[in-house]
């Protein structure tokens, strides 16, 4: 099995550096252009992909349907276990804001955040479950930057990765038991764009 975590596209609260956890905000117009620049990218690849799944909050799901049109593969039905963690009390504030209302160490607060360990469980349990009904298939995660960083490293403790880029690509392929990643974070396709 080979899986391609994609976290979605740029929306208006990423641009202004607010957290959103599970609140559904859109895709902006620059976050459907880099939707477009992975498409371009993954349909001029080696890798043939059976499929596109997203959390079902809307700016993944959009990613993926531009994704899945693009590539001219079906989209799955949305899976809640792809979701953001959720942030409970810090949704919709910037970083300046967090800290000023909760201090600097606002993330060991029980603000009503989802925690590490629950959000580990999600993403492994569906994980598992992708592995019994797609054992030998390819495709395509939509998922959001705090979800992916977490399962990451908790699939190889190696995978420390502080910030997962808006459309990067990471390739994870299952053999023998385990996880290997193929390509990691990778955002080749949008700094490509830029110096054009």
């Amino acid at each position: 099995m080979r899986i391609g975590f994609i976290r979605h596209g740029e929306t208006a609260w990423n641009a202004a550096g607010r957290i959103q956890g599970q609140t559904d905000i859109p895709l902006n117009e620059q976050g459907r252009s880099q939707a477009r620049l992975l498409g371009n990218r993954l349909a001029a690849e080696a890798y043939e992909w059976d499929f596109v799944m997203s959390s079902g909050l809307s700016r993944a799901e959009e990613t993926g349907a531009i994704l899945a049109s693009m590539l001219h593969i079906p989209m799955k039905s949305p899976d809640s276990r792809l979701l953001e963690r959720s942030y409970g009390k810090v949704e919709g504030l910037t970083s300046q804001e967090r800290e000023q209302m909760f201090g600097s160490n606002w993330k060991l607060q029980d603000l009503g955040q989802e925690s590490d360990a629950e959000l580990l469980k999600r993403g492994k349990a569906f994980l598992e479950e992708m592995l019994c009904k797609y054992p030998d298939h390819s495709f395509l995660v939509v998922s959001h930057g705090g979800f992916l960083a977490q399962l990451f490293a908790g699939l190889d403790t190696s995978l420390q990765i502080d910030r997962i880029g808006n459309l990067s690509l990471t390739i994870m392929e299952h053999s023998d038991l385990k996880w290997t990643p193929l390509l990691l974070n990778c955002t080749q396709h949008l700094i490509e764009e830029r110096q054009h």
